[in-house]
C-alpha cells in the first residue's frame, strides 16, 4: 500500500494532468456532435471486430453441430419432396419421421469408410439396427443413387455400393416408361452401366436416368446419372449405355438411407403371386 502511495506522490502532476486531460476530453465529446459520432463510430469499429471475432471462433467449435442440424433439415425436406404426391402435411418441425405416415421415410447416417477402386466395393455407415437400419434399405446422397443396405449391426450397415459386380437396379430414362438394369461393368468407379434398353428408344448423349417405378427399395425418379456414350449390343436388340453418376463415388461423406414402409407387403404379395403362376 505504500508503494502505490508513494507512487501517487512521485507522479501526482502527469496523473493530474491525465485525470484533466480526460475529463476535457469527455466535455468536448459530449458537446460536439461530430467529435461524439467519430467516439461512437471508433468504438463500435472496434467493439463489433471484438464481438465477429468472437462469433467466428464459435462458429468453429460449433460446426459439427451445425452441420448436423443442416443434415437433419435435408432429411425432413427430402422426406417432404418424397411424399408431397400424397398431399399429406408433414411437420417440418418434427425429427420423428417414422411417426409419419406416409410411404417412405428417411435416417441420416455419415460413411466411415467407402470402397470404390475393388471389383465388389462396399460402404459402411454409422447407423445400425437400433437406429431403425434394416437390410434392403436404399442409401442415397443429396446428389443420387448409391446402393442398397446389405447387412447391418447394432450401431453400424453395410452397403452394397452401385460399383459392385453384384449391383442390379431398376433405371429408367427421364420423361420415359423406357426401364431396364443399372450394372457396373468395374472398369470405371464414374460410370455404370443400363442395360436392356430396346434398341426403338431414341437415345442422346447427356439425358438423365433415374430409378424406375419397378423397385421396392426406391422411390421412382432419384437421380442417378447422364448418358455418356451408347452402343447396340451384339444381338443388336437392345443398347448397352453408358452412365456418368451425378455421384463423386470417391468424395461422399453424409447420407440418406430410405425406408419404404410398404416394401414387405409389396414383396410378400409379388412373391404370393409368383408362386400362384
Amino acid at each position: 500500500m505504500q508503494r502505490i502511495i508513494n507512487f501517487i506522490i512521485r507522479n501526482k502532476n502527469l496523473l493530474l494532468y491525465l485525470f484533466l486531460f480526460a475529463i476535457s476530453l469527455a466535455f468536448t465529446i459530449q458537446s460536439h456532435s461530430y467529435h461524439q459520432s467519430k467516439y461512437f463510430n471508433s468504438a463500435n469499429s472496434i467493439t463489433g471486430g471484438i464481438y465477429n471475432t468472437s462469433n467466428s471462433f464459435s462458429s468453429y467449435i460449433n460446426l459439427k453441430k451445425e452441420n448436423e442440424k443442416l443434415v437433419q433439415e435435408n432429411m425432413q425436406l427430402r422426406n417432404y419432396l418424397m411424399n408431397k404426391e400424397y398431399n399429406v402435411e408433414i411437420p417440418i418441425d418434427s425429427t420423428a419421421f417414422d411417426s409419419i405416415f406416409l410411404d417412405y421415410t428417411i435416417i441420416g447416417s455419415r460413411i466411415i469408410k467407402n470402397s470404390y477402386s475393388h471389383l465388389d466395393n462396399y460402404i459402411t455407415l454409422n447407423k445400425g439396427s437400433e437406429d431403425g437400419i434394416k437390410q434392403d434399405m436404399g442409401v442415397v446422397t443429396p446428389t443420387g443413387i448409391l446402393g442398397i443396405v446389405e447387412n447391418t449391426s447394432k450401431h453400424f450397415s453395410r452397403v452394397q455400393s452401385v460399383l459392385n459386380r453384384k449391383s442390379n437396379l431398376n433405371a429408367k430414362i427421364k420423361h420415359t416408361n423406357n426401364f431396364g438394369s443399372l450394372i457396373w461393368n468395374t472398369k470405371d468407379y464414374n460410370t455404370v452401366q443400363l442395360v436392356d434398353i430396346p434398341r426403338r428408344v431414341k437415345l442422346k448423349v447427356g439425358d438423365t436416368i433415374l430409378t424406375g417405378a419397378s423397385s421396392s427399395i426406391f422411390p421412382e425418379n432419384i437421380p442417378i446419372g447422364t448418358i455418356k456414350a451408347f452402343d447396340l449390343n451384339t444381338s443388336k436388340s437392345s443398347y448397352s449405355i453408358d452412365i456418368t453418376l451425378f455421384n463423386d463415388m470417391s468424395n461422399i461423406k453424409n447420407v440418406y438411407i430410405i425406408n419404404n414402409k410398404n416394401r414387405l407387403e409389396i414383396e410378400q404379395l409379388e412373391s404370393e403371386t409368383q408362386n400362384g403362376d
